[in-house]
């Protein structure tokens, strides 16, 4: 076990200073009937519920049911406005602009490289090999002093397979810095979720997502998994009710239908491997990457055109052929068996006249 990493070093200076905004709930935590300290509306709102009080800046309910579904303690979690606002606070916590740098390890998530853009932040590329796995001594080569954050997605988006844990394992035990494992398709995956080591490692952040398997894209809400230290930094930065009541609401109510999110994820499963052989039956398609997400990446002849016929038909894929390596595949998703069936009859049908 390494034993180099250090908070303390990793955080921007004005965050050690930080002293974060204390909001009226902050302040008082409990039941009263007589609420006069956050200058709310006390009539209530023109809705047939009320949402005239602020919300839990915690979201104390909904991590009680999280510990409960995925072992995690509360005080190890961290809930955010989407992925990509946990992705956001980690530059603003750890990555000085203009001198730091984080890596990234394409082809992965486009958010990683925008955020470093935003905040002013290097970001270093060391492209995964060709059968989708990390690059070791490419990533050595690059680490520096001044390297802060290294994002690994798996499985990968948009490859859809899993990162060998191995290797992932190695970057944690000899990287001083935060290693940031984005686990957004973990559900749909036989690979077992980092989230049972996080006190192994006190360099990892896992992120997830609601969005995917649970069925919850537009409520935008993603959980960040670290260290209480590191989820400190997280609550000490973000905006005070980051997370509004109505989706509080929403998400505690959704959080009982375990069982059928798994007789989901178990279809789309199914429907993944059925998708996929049929495929791979398929003359003009060169390969398959083998998927441990909700969708599949294929390799095949004039994807340019086959995108272009499948959208005059209203069945809307993914483009990555212009995606270094992942030249001339469109990416998927893994629909209900009615869809699937309809894109492969689309995608046979384009073949048959082309």
């Amino acid at each position: 076990m390494k034993m180099s990493f250090s908070l303390d070093l990793l955080l921007r200076d004005n965050i050690k200073r930080l002293v974060p905004y204390s909001s009226a709930r902050d302040e008082f935590k409990g039941e009263a009937s007589v609420l006069l300290d956050a200058n709310e509306n006390a009539f209530g709102s023109p809705y047939s519920k009320n949402y005239n009080r602020y919300p839990d800046p915690l979201q104390r309910r909904i991590k009680e049911k999280l510990y409960r579904i995925k072992g995690v303690p509360s005080e190890n979690i961290f809930l955010g406005n989407g992925s990509d606002e946990a992705i956001d606070i980690l530059f603003r916590a750890f990555c000085e602009p203009g001198r730091d740098n984080v890596i990234l390890v394409p082809p992965t998530y486009g958010m990683y490289e925008v955020s470093a853009n935003i905040n002013n932040v290097l970001y270093k590329k060391v492209n995964l090999t060709h059968d989708y796995q990390l690059d070791l001594d490419g990533i050595a080569e690059a680490i520096d002093t001044y390297t802060k954050l290294i994002f690994i997605c798996s499985p990968n988006n948009p490859t859809g397979n899993s990162i060998r844990r191995q290797d992932i394992e190695t970057i944690l035990v000899n990287f001083d810095g935060i290693v940031v494992i984005d686990e957004a398709y973990i559900n749909f995956s036989k690979q077992p979720s980092f989230t049972k080591d996080l006190e192994e490692f006190p360099n990892l952040v896992i992120l997830q997502t609601l969005s995917k398997a649970w069925g919850l894209a537009a409520l935008r809400l993603g959980m960040a998994f670290a260290g209480k230290e590191i989820i400190t930094v997280f609550n000490k930065i973000k905006p005070p009710y980051n997370i509004n009541q109505a989706t509080q609401d929403v998400v505690l109510e959704a959080l009982e239908g375990v069982d059928i999110v798994n007789e989901w994820i178990k279809e789309v499963v199914e429907e993944r491997e059925k998708l996929s052989v049929s495929l791979q039956m398929l003359s003009q398609v060169a390969h398959v990457t083998p998927s441990d997400a909700n969708f599949i990446l294929v390799k095949l002849e004039e994807p340019r055109e086959l995108y272009n016929f499948l959208v005059s038909n209203g069945i809307i894929v993914r483009d990555r052929s212009k995606v270094e390596l992942c030249e001339g595949c469109l990416r998927l998703t893994v629909g209900t068996p009615k869809e699937n069936r309809m894109l492969l009859e689309n995608i046979r049908a384009f073949y048959a006249v082309v």
